[in-house]
């Protein structure tokens, strides 16, 4: 049969019983004849649990030790879904990211996965066992553990499937797949069937929740088969119905030429969580944009949309945005170190803005297309602060209280609407 890789998010593992829903679901596959690696996050809540206690005792906490903390959520979950499965009669064995070995860089918090060893796995795959492996965290050269930021079991999951060669990873949820918007704001929003790594890997870098977006690098550089599906319905369904069931994310070429040509807009990605920053009167020489965004990156800070001025007087305006838990160390570089070597120019933040995009592989040979987007703005009495665009999207900062309203303005101008979406947990 085949080698698989499940992964569970926290509100799949959120109580006793939902985990031993997991255990249940698990032992079917095995049953079935598949060998199972199963990536599971920490319990719903957990990490924010401990990272309030961290910031508790210190306003800033030290990353290591921040690190060492968030870790242990992920560890109570493996032991108690193998405690689980043991108890339905399944063998198997947990093993933390240190003990694979998973091993990152040194970047704590946001840690870059180098390498994984199969070794571990293979042995105990092989000895009928499932292997249970804990998401979101590795260990760095030094043996330090190390996590690899908010939503790194989805990158664990993947990783550990391209390192086993696995046919097949099934990342579980609390939503039965990837829909063309967040049914909680467009009820009308609908579930597709299928998208495309290239699709998907713009919709997770511009908002969409539902895969972290290193996973979905993962998954695209390694050809690793990846489907998003939910963990709520009956851990009993038929095993040939939830294979099939949920979104499938595959390659361009694998997509159905009719229907790419019908499907310009695949679905509307957005961001609530960004903050703009402007440094206005800086001079308009060669090398400003890595003399200020230089520090940025030094202090380990992803910046997302750029836009420069045109020059007036022999300065100009450059603007970008970071994440904002991001914005106040942001400032705090560009105004201790970046600001003074420029003799001249201030530092303007705005933390109250949201970023909207359209995302669709039919971008690429129907022109227009972001010009509807932009008259369908206007029409709602939006302001466009920031454009970014690409050959598959176009995204737009706009303020924050209209980020709603142009998700929803959007999504039925480009005909993205579909049956009422009806949530359903068992």
């Amino acid at each position: 049969m085949a080698l698989i890789v499940h992964k569970y998010g926290g509100t799949s593992m959120g109580s006793v019983e939902r985990i031993q829903n997991v255990a249940r679901r698990v032992a079917k596959w095995h049953r079935a004849g598949h060998q199972m690696v199963v990536v599971p996050s920490a319990m719903a809540g957990e990490t924010n649990r401990l990272i309030d206690l961290a910031k508790a005792i210190q306003a800033e906490p030290d990353r290591r030790e921040l690190d060492m903390l968030a870790s242990t959520g992920e560890q109570a979950s493996v032991a108690l879904l193998a405690m689980a499965l043991k108890s339905q009669g399944v063998d198997a064995i947990s093993f933390t990211g240190w003990q694979v070995p998973i091993v990152t860089d040194d970047a704590y918090t946001k840690a870059r996965i180098e390498s994984i060893d199969d070794r571990r796995i293979r042995e105990n795959l092989e000895q009928g066992r499932v292997v249970i492996i804990t998401g979101f965290q590795g260990i760095n050269r030094e043996g330090h553990i190390t996590t690899l930021g908010r939503g790194g079991s989805d990158t664990s999951a993947v990783a550990v499937a391209a390192a086993i060669h696995a046919d097949e990873c099934l990342i579980y949820t609390d939503v039965d797949g990837v829909y063309t918007t967040d049914p909680r704001i467009v009820s009308e929003a609908r579930r597709l069937d299928r998208i495309t790594f290239e699709e998907m890997l713009e919709m997770a870098s511009l908002g969409s929740k539902v895969l972290q977006t290193r996973s979905v690098e993962f998954a695209g550089k390694y050809k690793v088969k990846t489907r998003v599906l939910s963990s709520l319905t009956s851990p009993d369904i038929p095993l040939d119905e939830e294979m099939k069931s949920g979104t499938l994310i595959t390659f361009e070429e694998e997509m159905d030429g009719t229907n790419m040509e019908q499907a310009v807009i695949s679905g509307i990605a957005f961001q609530r969580d960004e903050a703009k920053i402007t440094l206005t009167k800086v001079p308009d020489v060669p090398g400003i944009a890595s003399r200020i965004l230089g520090p940025v990156a030094a202090a380990n800070i992803d910046v997302d949309m750029i836009v420069q001025n045109q020059a007036v007087n022999g300065t100009t305006d450059f603007s970008f945005t970071v994440n904002q838990n991001d914005f106040k160390r942001t400032m705090k570089v560009l105004e201790t170190e970046v600001v003074p070597g420029l003799g001249g120019g201030e530092v303007n933040g705005d933390p109250l803005i949201a970023k909207v995009s359209i995302v669709g592989l039919g971008m690429k040979s129907h022109a227009g297309i972001a010009a509807r987007m932009f008259e369908c703005l206007a029409k709602e009495g939006i302001n466009i602060r920031m454009i970014s665009t690409s050959e598959i999207k176009t995204s737009v900062v706009i303020e924050d209280k209209y980020l709603e309203l142009a998700v929803r303005a959007l999504h039925a101008a480009f005909g993205l609407e579909g049956e009422a979406v009806e949530e359903k947990v068992v």
